[in-house]
């Protein structure tokens, strides 16, 4: 009875506290706060012009020019985003964005996947060259001049095949990233081989090894790989601009030329409605949010595997 009554108090007096949960020290309870804090704020910070953005495209003109648009609409009303919409190159550059987003992103991934599945392969002839200098590519790239002569060539290559729509143009010429090519390559490299030894006793050759083995089992990394891509594509500016026509130019050329236009004040917008309804920078902040929209829209569908498919193909055992 005695040694049992001596067990109990040992067991009291070595019993964790608070209910076996492990006591943290003061320093590390005041590292938690500052860094939840900190971070909390860097994220509102990243968020803030996004948020401001939103506030200053639906507020009316008197409200923005008074300085009262700080995180919600003031006298909400959509007569901006109305007159965008109203302009039929506008959408004629939603348009050609799309087009060069969609296939610019297919094509991307059709050569991405092809170009990782056979670096992958140990037993390619010339493997550790090609590697090589797919990593050189992103050490030293060529320049301004000689990618400006690559993108003329493309075009003039498109126009004697008979294609003479230059959107092609921006598709082809921007068709391989060196880095997300090592991306698929280190994904496809984590698949076991006797999976693959497997699908060739099936009977299965190489494309079929590739479509239905190796990229159902990347579909993290290729997700994400193709967010890097459609995102790439939908905000190229620089390029567009210099290579192609205003008929053929995507939407971040079309809201840049827009944007000088109104500060400039000049234009095919009615001024008088500037100054009864919404201020001009109204407009600018509603042709930023219509560029963000689709994103927007698209990216959620896509994060779950965003985290996973950078790990899996950045990490190689």
């Amino acid at each position: 009875m005695q040694n049992t009554n001596a067990q109990v108090q040992v067991a009291k007096r070595y019993r964790p506290k608070h209910d076996g949960f492990k006591r943290m020290e003061t320093s590390e309870i005041v590292f938690k706060i500052f860094s939840y804090f900190f971070l909390t704020l860097f994220a509102l910070i990243c968020l803030y012009p996004f948020i401001y953005s939103i506030a200053a495209a639906f507020s009316g003109r008197l409200e923005f020019n008074a300085g009262d648009v700080i995180l919600f609409p003031v006298n909400p009303q959509i007569d901006a985003f109305v007159s965008i919409i109203q302009q039929p190159q506008f959408w004629n550059s939603y348009c050609n964005t799309l087009f060069i987003t969609l296939y610019g992103t297919i094509y991307c991934m059709l050569i991405g996947i092809l170009g990782g599945y056979a670096l992958s392969k140990k037993r390619l002839f010339g493997h550790k060259f090609f590697n090589f200098m797919l990593v050189f590519t992103m050490w030293f790239t060529a320049g301004m001049i000689p990618m400006y002569l690559n993108y003329q060539a493309t075009g003039s290559l498109m126009n004697s095949i008979g294609i003479g729509d230059d959107k092609w143009m921006i598709v082809v010429a921007m068709g391989m990233s060196a880095y997300n090519i090592i991306l698929l390559r280190n994904a496809f490299e984590g698949v076991s081989p006797e999976i693959e030894e497997a699908a060739k006793v099936d009977g299965a050759n190489e494309f079929q090894i590739c479509s239905r083995v190796y990229v159902p089992m990347s579909k993290a990394t290729i997700a994400t790989v193709a967010l890097f891509f459609g995102i790439s594509r939908w905000n190229g500016y620089f390029w567009a601009k210099q290579m192609l026509s205003i008929t053929d130019a995507p939407l971040q050329v079309y809201i840049q030329d827009e944007l000088e236009t109104i500060n400039s004040g000049e234009g095919k917008y009615d001024l008088s409605t500037w100054n009864e309804v919404y201020a001009p920078q109204s407009l600018m902040y509603s042709m930023i949010i219509c560029a963000i929209i689709p994103i927007l829209l698209v990216y959620p569908f896509i994060q779950k595997y965003f985290a996973a498919g950078v790990n899996l193909g950045g990490v190689k055992e």
